[in-house]
């Protein structure tokens, strides 16, 4: 295989989007990654130009970036190599954060075109590898959407080193679903099914950015809460409480709510998973034997 051929064929299947471009910012090669990450085929970019503004790339401040401040175009210019946070829309319209890196494509020290290297860039870094690797495995509940026990239990195992280095504060709260094995005996497991997804959205519509909720298992779930003080913890329980047994859900023409019973607690030094979990738990357990339908907290 001739070289120029086997360069391009490496190219064209390595995992981040390439594309190039000539003098005229003509595109004139097109990846099988950047169709992946953009949507479109090359046959619907090859040949047009970046300010056609197919990709419509825009900076942080939502300024336009393929007709104002290029910086493909600015490496054509000066043939310095550049590197960029930018958002590209997809062809089906929503944004997608991505790391571009440029380089210019020389002939006798004249740049006669670029290459940009593109990467999907998650919109939250932290400090250490933890929450990177989440995005590699599966995180999250078939059944309602939300976060599953293994990425509570890795984003719990996150918070706590941030404990210990920061002392940044966050609660854990603990709920069960009240009655669940005799409301699925009564009215069927589909029905029992739908009285879990209506927990799990009003959870997630009453999540804040760093807030994560998710399903222990079966009517279980955790709740991990950013708080500045203890008693927000307690008031975070009882709003949620509140809200479900404000929940209700259609079933062969009757209106079906449940309740349930929370266990929150504060995380603390020296605590581990297992440790806070089974603390939040048997707090839980406590409202239990109250009566249900309430919160239990060792604030």
């Amino acid at each position: 295989m001739e070289p120029e051929k086997l360069y391009l064929e490496i190219i064209n299947n390595l995992s981040d989007g390439v594309y190039l471009v000539d003098q005229t910012r003509t595109i004139i090669f097109w990846n099988k990654a950047a169709e992946e990450i953009t949507g479109y085929s090359k046959e619907e970019v090859i040949g047009k130009h970046c300010q056609d503004n197919i990709l419509n790339h825009i900076d942080k401040e939502g300024h336009p970036l393929c007709t104002l401040g290029c910086p493909l175009y600015a490496t054509i210019i000066d043939g310095h190599q550049r590197r960029a946070e930018v958002f590209l829309r997809h062809k089906e319209g929503h944004r997608i954060p991505i790391m571009v890196n440029i380089f210019p494509i020389l002939e006798e020290n004249e740049a006669i075109g670029a290459i940009e290297i593109f990467t999907p860039n998650s919109p939250i870094v932290y400090e250490n590898d933890l929450i990177e690797r989440l995005s590699n495995l599966a995180m999250n509940d078939q059944l309602t959407g939300l976060a599953n026990r293994r990425k509570l239990e890795s984003y719990l195992e996150y918070k706590l080193r941030e404990l210990k280095r920061f002392q940044n504060k966050f609660c854990v709260l603990f709920l069960d679903v009240d009655n669940f094995g005799a409301f699925n005996n009564t009215y069927g497991h589909d029905a029992g099914d739908e009285v879990l997804k209506t927990v799990a959205a009003t959870l997630k519509r009453n999540m804040r950015k760093n807030d994560l909720l998710g399903r222990w298992g079966g009517e279980e779930f955790v709740g991990i809460f950013e708080i500045k003080n203890g008693y927000e913890s307690t008031l975070l329980a009882e709003k949620i409480r509140v809200l479900i047994a404000g929940s209700e859900i259609s079933h062969e023409g009757a209106q079906l709510s449940v309740t349930a019973s929370l266990g929150v607690t504060l995380a603390r030094d020296g605590d581990s998973i297992d440790v806070v979990i089974r603390r939040a738990d048997d707090l839980m357990y406590l409202s239990k034997k109250k009566g249900k339908n309430c919160v239990s907290s060792d604030l």
